[in-house]
């Protein structure tokens, strides 16, 4: 008798607990954030010279990738599955916002980025912000970036994180996308955050 009040406790406890957080019974692909301390916020001009805010998408999953037009590999990849995850949500794609964070802004330009996001998708939104607001978003995603090669000009590459965050349509960051994930993959984990996982 003890015994089986013991483990109707233990199921109970474990209910509750399930109810509380809204990823506990939702295996993702990408590495489940729910709760992260960071990424809670940025302010930067889109590539129309609009003043954004992660607020102005509450309503769709969000993903933000931090990267550079000169970038040789990572950034256009990144990019171009972002395009094709839009492609395979059909629909659904009105309701996910892809958003690429310069950290370059000293090259990229907003008249450059407004010919550089939409080749991959007229939809994509390109942010950036001067040298001091670049370093404070990049710092309250914890996301690293470094001029590297020949500084001395304008030759050089920008060493940076490469995943790609993820928030649910309540403005919540959930997840951390590696780099190199397959776009069936980010697409799963899409279409369980659009329904309310």
């Amino acid at each position: 008798m003890l015994r089986a009040l013991i483990v109707a406790a233990t199921l109970a406890v474990a209910t509750l607990a399930a109810c509380s957080n809204p990823s506990a019974t939702t295996a993702f692909r990408a590495t489940d954030i729910t709760g992260a301390d960071y990424g809670k916020g940025l302010a930067l001009s889109d590539h129309n010279g609009t003043q954004r805010t992660l607020a102005d998408f509450r309503g769709k999953v969000v993903t933000l990738f931090f990267g550079y037009t000169q970038c040789p590999d990572v950034c256009p990849t990144n990019l171009a599955t972002m395009a094709e995850v839009m492609r395979q949500l059909g629909p659904d794609a009105e309701r996910l916002q892809v958003l690429f964070v310069t950290v370059d802004p000293e090259r990229d330009t907003q008249q450059l980025l407004a010919q550089y996001i939409p080749v991959f998708d007229p939809r994509f939104i390109a942010l950036r912000g001067d040298a001091v607001q670049t370093a404070a978003v990049a710092k309250e995603f914890r996301v690293f970036f470094q001029k590297s090669g020949d500084t001395s000009g304008n030759s050089y590459t920008v060493d940076h994180s490469t995943g790609t965050y993820v928030f649910d349509p309540a403005g919540r960051v959930r997840l951390y996308v590696k780099h190199g994930e397959t776009a069936d993959n980010i697409v799963a984990d899409i279409r369980s955050l659009l329904a309310g996982k």
